[in-house]
This record gives structure tokens, sequence and C-alpha cells, in this order.
């Protein structure tokens, strides 16, 4: 994932309205019946997984302090780091599920769909504020918390990465008639 040259931001800004709409679009035409419904290849629900595809752009808020912080020390500093996370990767699938399940019961579709908005544009601000340099910095990741955690990604990488789970995890919503929507 991690790229020596100059980031395209604005495909970055494109991958996120598109995101954005997509997730609107998703929760516009769910039934509370389809919201119910058990995903593909899940133990949640589509709401909950729904709630989860949010959780994954709000998560590049704090990855992107451990960067700023991880990045300028050396890198065996953040890979001892890493392989500390890797190591309490139970508890954290643990709480990794159980925490959709929750937070569909306070926030709801409604305002799932705001804090969609809201998160991805504090994302857009931050990335169009970042230097060249801050964009290349990095630090290694537990690589066994995500499919998409690569063992180092630099800031760049971190942007990109919660649409990739997005779209990942889209593949796995069974709404409308049972079938993937998008």
């Amino acid at each position: 994932m991690t790229s020596e040259t100059s980031m395209d931001r604005q495909a970055v800004y494109d991958d996120y309205e598109r995101a954005r709409r997509t997730f609107h679009r998703l929760l516009d035409t769910a039934s509370k019946d389809d919201l119910a419904r058990p995903t593909r290849g899940t133990k949640w629900t589509n709401e909950q997984l729904l709630w989860h595809m949010l959780f994954g752009y709000m998560v590049v808020r704090a990855l992107l302090i451990l960067v700023r912080v991880f990045g300028r020390l050396p890198r065996s500093t953040s890979k001892v780091f890493a392989r500390v996370l890797n190591a309490a990767t139970v508890p954290f699938d643990l709480v990794n599920h159980a925490g959709p399940c929750g937070a569909v019961k306070v926030y709801g579709p409604r305002r799932t769909a705001a804090a969609f908005d809201r998160v991805t544009g504090s994302l857009e601000r931050r990335l169009a504020g970042e230097s060249e340099d801050d964009l290349t910095r990095g630090m290694h990741y537990p690589v066994r918390w995500d499919p998409f955690f690569q063992d180092y990604m630099t800031l760049a990488d971190i942007y990109r990465y919660p649409t990739q789970h997005f779209d990942f995890h889209r593949r796995q919503l069974t709404l409308g008639s049972g079938n993937t929507v998008g």
C-alpha cells in the first residue's frame, strides 16, 4: 500500500464522496427488516455492519495521531508497539465485535448517516492541510487486526484505508431482497 510518489488527494476525496453517497443510499433504502437481517460472513446484522463501516472512518482520526507520534520516532519503536497490539488481537476482536452491537442502539440509522458525513468531512479537511512530508511519515501496524493493515503504512496509506475497509464490508451486506446493494 505504501507509495513513495505524491499522493493523489483528489482520488481520496472522490472515494470518500462515493462512499458517502453509497452509505446514504444503503441507509435510505433499507427497511427495518433489512437492517435486522444477518450479513454474509460476519456475526453482525446489516445495521451493525453499516455502523462498523462508519467506524472504519472514525478510527482513522486516532490512527492519524499515532502516525504523527510514531512517525517521528525510530521505526523499531512502532514495530514493538505493533507486536504488542498483535498479541492483544483476541481482546481487540471481542471489543471490535461488541462495539457495533451497542452502538446501533445509541446511534440509529439517522445519526449514523450524519456521523458518516461529519467524519468524512473532517478527514477531507485534515488531508487538505497535510504537507507532502507528513504524508510520507509512517509506522508499523498490527497486521492481525485488519486485512488492510500492512506491516508499515504511511499517513497517505491511512487516508486511503477507510474506503478499502468500507468497500470490503459493503459486499457482505444483505440489504434489499437479500442481495448485496452497491
